[in-house]
């Protein structure tokens, strides 16, 4: 009777083994797919395939691009700083409205700034398209403008 009840637990050790190394494998096969549905397309290829850009629009998007992103640096390192002095302000207890409200006005009018020189850039690369394609430009910015909007909702 002892020896039967051992081989049962053996038994019933054993297959609880495989089924966790079998489980374990399942995870991770799931994991790996799941890394692939989370990363972001790349915004240039999709604009590239929605609107059929030449060789020649792609090369002078990506020069713009890079102009537009070397003139933008300072303007975000300075919208960093304004609100890292903003958030500075959390240990101070003598800290009152009118000295938040002047923070928060040098944060939005860099901001801003940030905005209408963003707007200026894609009114500039809408110059690269013809005619035909600047509807499915102007279609594209905004489906872009709507999923960056909905992706900072979902992270907060």
């Amino acid at each position: 009777m002892k020896n039967s009840t051992n081989k049962i637990l053996t038994i019933a050790v054993v297959l609880l083994l495989l089924i966790n190394v079998a489980l374990v494998i399942f995870m991770m096969k799931g994991r790996n797919k799941g890394t692939d549905k989370n990363e972001k397309p790349d915004p240039f290829a999709m604009m590239v395939k929605e609107l059929n850009m030449s060789d020649q629009q792609q090369k002078e998007y990506k020069a713009q691009k890079e102009e537009h992103l070397k003139n933008m640096k300072p303007m975000f390192d300075s919208v960093r700083a304004a609100k890292t002095a903003f958030y500075a302000l959390l240990k101070d207890s003598t800290v009152n409205d009118s000295i938040l409200a002047v923070y928060g006005q040098k944060i939005s009018e860099r901001q801003s700034a940030i905005d209408k020189m963003t707007f200026a850039h894609f009114k500039r690369v809408r110059t690269l398209f013809t005619p035909e394609q600047q509807p499915k430009f102007d279609s594209f910015i905004q489906k872009m403008m709507q999923r960056n909007r909905r992706d900072s909702t979902v992270k907060k």
